[in-house]
């Protein structure tokens, strides 16, 4: 099997970086405070007991998956909000 050479992730950073140069300080810590709901979280955590089981049927594996692309994409505008934040930070 060949090895990526740009993974996934990496890329979607790399396209998402102008979104942390024009990220409003209060948006990045609403962004850095953002948590799933319950229910989401719940949803998630069954999907991947099931999935460690290899359990999955193909519409919750499309599920997981679909949780999985999304926490993705939350992730990375997460460290691009830190990274906001971490800018107004004074220097020591």
């Amino acid at each position: 099997m060949t090895q990526l050479q740009h993974p996934p992730s990496a890329i979607l950073s790399r396209l998402l970086d102008p979104i942390g140069r024009i990220m409003p300080v209060s948006f990045a810590q609403e962004l850095v405070a953002m948590r799933a709901r319950p229910e989401d979280q719940a949803r998630i955590d069954e999907l991947a007991d099931k999935a460690t089981e290899g359990a999955l049927t193909a519409e919750e594996q499309a599920e997981y998956e679909a949780y999985i692309d999304a926490i993705d994409v939350i992730s990375i505008l997460q460290a691009k909000a830190r990274s906001v934040l971490a800018a107004q930070q004074p220097k020591a």
